[in-house]
């Protein structure tokens, strides 16, 4: 199935008039089951009142007529959960879509207030919760209805008076689900929340699990897990006893119709027709309407906690479809071409009341190479991420080849910015997969071709090429089975298989070795003409190859030049090259005191 998941409406009732079509066949499908069992109710009172009036051999015609509609009251209710469990189900299908189009789109303010926990929780239980109210839920309310619709007219022409003796109790089948049905909608919502609270300590459980075992604290995290789950406990309990006396006393309720209907109807059945009464024929009729009407009032209480869970769900799932994405598309069409110059004028960002760039401004000419060095918390990394406009970009602020990136399609951004970062994170799949992630499929000729270049100039294809199944090797959960260096090599493999016309790299370079970096570093180098590059590093032998290094503290650029201009300089930049060289220095110092001396003859 194909579709455009923006394209998508969010609510219930958007959801409902798209699978309108659905809907309506199911319901006339209902329609015909009810009209159907209807006719059977007249033709058993018209069989029995023959064979109790003398005349059985008038039975046989009806009989026929009940096989028939019998049939036809099969096949109209499979076709009716046809049409509308399928309508629930395509819904889902949608919903959940639509769901991970609006997380891709989410910005970090968001995920700082939801956790992944959570947001599996809403996307897997509430999503299931809504299914079942567009599915079942819609079948019985629909069907309740008919039921009720269908049953009555026999009731009421057979007579008006054993119907309202046996409708006595529906005022209290309708209070006690209106009482009832609110006090489940709050229960089912804290419930849900507190199923997500679950998952999250599971999930951070799961993802940091490397973590609590060196500290040795499972005992704590056990602890952590146990109340969380003992709170899950307690609201599903709670809401296990408002169902739990809901669904009895509107049994009980209904039962006490089914006595009010036998006590009174027996009555009438010892009259005349003609004195009000009625005829064995008549008494059967009604019970079997009363039958059909009354299990779907029971039923109703069912169908009311499936649709206050439903409810529930979607309002958890409503605050993500709610929620206004940081990041925006600009109204400027693709470019052709980008030759990939960066203009960066006046560029400040604040976390909330914290700024961590401050009137931030540098030239890259397209083809060229800058360096952004600092302490720890100087603004690097963000001015790394805005560049890549995976923070919200302040307007007039960042442009590419001369153009506003906020002006930009973020697809156009995307496709020419090319990121890696400094946590490499892989996915649960391939090496190959994991290089050739932007790539429609990874199995081509053409597609191995990019993916082995990649892995070359990050310098990590030896490396791919001796693990047990090559580029096939499965890398395990977020690439637990490499190590750090590796995966951040991958992933700089997978920023370079978009052969991006701008590379920005967030320190991706951090965990190898120097060695190592300097022969990516040459491998990039040699293809400067073709991109622009965006260094961030704390390496100042790495910034030295770029053509301008631009220096950073507290979020404001406090040297810009070249790495011999910034030395002669005497200031920070020039701090941390005699530092790093000190400890380069001392580092050799300490290799070849280990290094073992000559043999004494």
């Amino acid at each position: 199935m194909s579709l455009d998941p923006g394209a998508l409406p969010t609510t219930l009732g958007g959801q409902f008039k798209r699978h309108l079509g659905a809907y309506v066949a199911g319901g006339v499908m209902l329609g015909v089951f009810q009209l159907a069992l209807n006719r059977i109710d007249w033709l058993s009172k018209a069989a029995i009142d023959d064979v109790f009036g003398g005349a059985p051999e008038q039975v046989t015609g009806p009989a026929l007529w009940m096989f028939g509609l019998a049939v036809l009251a099969f096949a109209s209710r499979v076709g009716s959960r046809w049409y509308i469990f399928n309508a629930g189900r395509d819904a889902e299908y949608e919903l959940r879509a639509l769901l991970l189009h609006r997380l891709h789109r989410l910005g970090t303010a968001f995920y700082r207030t939801m956790s992944a926990g959570e947001i599996m929780s809403r996307s897997s239980g509430d999503l299931q919760q809504v299914r079942l109210l567009l599915g079942f839920g819609v079948l019985n309310i629909v069907n309740v209805v008919f039921a009720f619709a269908s049953a009555l007219q026999v009731m009421a022409t057979i007579s008006v008076r054993l119907t309202l003796v046996s409708f006595v109790v529906l005022p209290v089948m309708v209070i006690t689900t209106r009482t009832f049905s609110k006090q489940m909608f709050t229960r089912t919502r804290h419930n849900q929340e507190t199923l997500g609270k679950l998952t999250e300590v599971l999930q951070t459980n799961l993802a940091g699990v490397r973590v609590v075992r060196s500290f040795a604290l499972e005992n704590r995290e056990h602890r952590r897990f146990a109340a969380a789950n003992a709170a899950y406990l307690d609201a599903s309990l709670a809401l296990a006893r408002i169902r739990g006396l809901m669904f009895p006393m509107v049994g009980a309720a209904s039962t006490l119709g089914v006595l009010a209907f036998f006590w009174y109807g027996a009555s009438l059945l010892q009259r005349a027709p003609e004195a009000g009464g009625i005829t064995r024929g008549e008494f059967f009729a009604f019970w079997l309407a009363y039958g059909r009407m009354t299990w779907p009032m029971i039923g109703l209480g069912f169908s009311i906690s499936m649709i206050q869970r439903g409810r529930a769900g979607y309002v958890r799932l409503e605050e993500i479809f709610r929620a206004l994405p940081e990041v925006t598309d600009g109204k400027l069409p693709h470019p052709k071409e980008v030759a990939g110059s960066i203009s960066v004028r006046g560029l400040s960002f604040s976390y909330g009341d914290r700024k961590v760039v401050d009137d931030v401004s540098f030239e890259v000419p397209a083809g060229k190479s800058i360096a952004l060095v600092g302490r720890t918390g100087s603004g690097k990394s963000t001015i790394a991420m805005l560049l890549a406009r995976l923070l919200p970009t302040p307007a007039r602020a960042v442009f590419v080849d001369g153009n506003d990136v906020c002006d930009l399609p973020l697809s156009a951004v995307r496709a020419n910015v090319g990121y890696a970062q400094q946590d490499a994170f892989l996915f649960s799949t391939t090496v190959s997969r994991n290089v050739g992630f932007s790539l429609d499929e990874c199995d081509s000729e053409e597609a191995t071709r990019k993916i082995r270049e990649a892995a070359r100039e990050a310098q990590v294809l030896e490396e791919a090429l001796g693990l047990p199944e090559q580029f096939d090797t499965v890398v395990g959960e977020r690439g637990v089975q490499l190590s750090g260096g590796q995966k951040q090599r991958i992933a700089l493999a997978r920023a370079l298989v978009r052969e991006p016309k701008v590379l920005v790299l967030d320190d991706p370079l951090s965990a190898v070795d120097a060695k190592t970096e300097a022969a990516i570093l040459d491998a990039i180098d040699r293809q400067a003409a073709q991109r622009t590059v965006i260094l961030v590093t704390h390496r100042v032998a790495a910034a030295a190859r770029c053509d301008a290094i631009v220096v950073l503290d507290e979020g404001r650029i406090i040297e810009q030049g070249t790495h011999d201009a910034l030395v002669q300089n005497g200031g920070l930049y020039a701090a941390f090259a005699e530092e790093q060289s000190a400890k380069s220095e001392l580092d050799d110092l300490e290799a070849d005191a280990a290094q073992p001396g000559p043999v004494p003859a």
